[in-house]
C-alpha cells in the first residue's frame, strides 16, 4: 500500500517528467537544443549537489568510482538526453515522449538478446505492441505534410540508448551513492554538451523572454532537481511494479499537457500509440502476481 505521502510523490512525478516534454519543445523557439541541455543540466546538477551536500551524502569519487560514472554517464546521459532533445526538435513533443519511453520494452529485449535473460511470452507481446505504436507513428510521419521520419529514428536511438545504459546501470558493482553517480553524471555530461555546443551551434544571444526564463526553472528546479529527488526517494521504498507505475503514464500527460502548453493536438495515431506503449510498458514491468491480485478483485 502506498502512504498518502508516497501517492502524492508519485502523482508528482508523473506530471514533472510529463509536463516536461511540451516544456522543451517550447524552450527551443528561442535557445538551439544543445545549449538547452547544457544549462538545463548545469543546473539541475549543481541544484542536486547542494541538495545532497546538506543531507550528509558523500559527494566525492575515489579511484575506480570515476570509470563507473564516466562509463554510465554516456549511454544514461549523454546518449539519452542529446537524441531525446533533438527528437524533441524533430517531432510533436507528445509524438516524442510515446518512443522515448518505449526504453523499458528494449531494456527487456536487449536483456534477452545480449544477457541471457529468457525471454517470456509478455515480453513477446509487449514488443509487438511497441512495434505497432512505432509502424503507426512512421507511418503518419512519411505521410504527413510536415512530417519528419527521421525524427522518429533519433528518439528509438534516445530509447535505445537509455534501455542500454540501463542494463549497464543494473549490472555494475557500485560503491558510490547512486544520488552523487547521477550528479557527477549531470556535470560531466553537462560539460560535453557545453563543447559540443561551442562547436555546433551558434552562442544565443541570453536575452530571453520572461517566459522562457520560467521554461529554463523548471528544467533546472523540477525535471533535473525535484523528479530526481523524489525517484530516488520512491526507487528506494517502493517495488519495482509500483514505481513503474509513474513510467506508464509519462506517455499519456505529455501528449496531452503538449495540448494545453504547446498547442499540439494528438492525432489518432498518437492515441493508438500511447496505448499500445503503456501497455508494453505494463506488460514487462508489473509482475504476474501483480495482474493476478488485480483480477481477483
Amino acid at each position: 500500500m502506498l502512504s498518502r505521502t508516497q501517492a502524492v510523490g508519485l502523482v508528482a512525478l508523473t506530471l514533472m517528467w510529463g509536463v516536461n516534454w511540451p516544456v522543451m519543445k517550447l524552450s527551443l523557439q528561442e535557445l538551439t537544443p544543445l545549449y538547452f541541455r547544457a544549462l538545463t543540466m548545469t543546473g539541475g546538477a549543481l541544484w542536486l549537489w547542494a541538495f545532497y551536500r546538506l543531507r550528509g551524502v558523500r559527494l566525492t569519487p575515489q579511484g575506480h568510482e570515476w570509470r563507473s560514472i564516466v562509463k554510465l554517464a554516456l549511454p544514461n546521459m549523454l546518449g539519452w538526453h542529446t537524441l531525446a532533445i533533438f527528437g524533441v526538435a524533430a517531432l510533436a513533443s507528445g509524438r516524442a515522449a510515446i518512443l522515448g519511453f518505449t526504453m523499458p520494452v528494449w531494456t527487456v529485449l536487449l536483456g534477452a538478446l545480449f544477457f541471457g535473460q529468457p525471454l517470456t511470452r509478455r515480453s513477446s507481446v509487449a514488443a509487438l505492441a511497441v512495434v505497432l505504436a512505432v509502424a503507426l507513428l512512421l507511418a503518419d510521419e512519411f505521410t504527413a505534410m510536415a512530417g519528419r521520419p527521421v525524427g522518429v529514428a533519433v528518439m528509438l536511438g534516445a530509447a535505445l540508448s537509455w534501455a542500454i545504459g540501463t542494463l549497464m546501470m543494473r549490472r555494475a558493482h557500485l560503491t558510490l551513492p547512486v544520488e552523487a553517480l547521477t550528479v557527477w553524471m549531470m556535470l560531466l555530461t553537462a560539460a560535453a554538451l557545453w563543447l559540443l555546443a561551442l562547436v555546433f551551434e551558434p552562442w544565443p544571444s541570453w536575452r530571453f523572454s520572461p517566459r522562457m526564463w520560467g521554461l529554463l526553472a523548471y528544467g533546472v528546479l523540477f525535471n533535473y532537481g525535484f523528479a530526481q529527488i523524489i525517484w530516488f526517494s520512491l526507487a528506494r521504498h517502493l517495488p519495482p511494479a509500483t514505481s513503474a507505475m509513474s513510467v506508464m503514464m509519462v506517455p499519456l500527460i505529455g501528449t496531452a499537457s503538449a495540448t494545453v502548453i504547446a498547442g499540439e493536438w494528438p492525432r489518432w495515431t498518437d492515441g493508438v500509440a500511447v496505448v499500445c506503449v503503456m501497455a508494453a510498458i505494463a506488460t514487462v514491468l508489473v509482475p504476474p502476481a501483480a495482474w493476478r491480485a488485480v483480477l481477483r478483485r
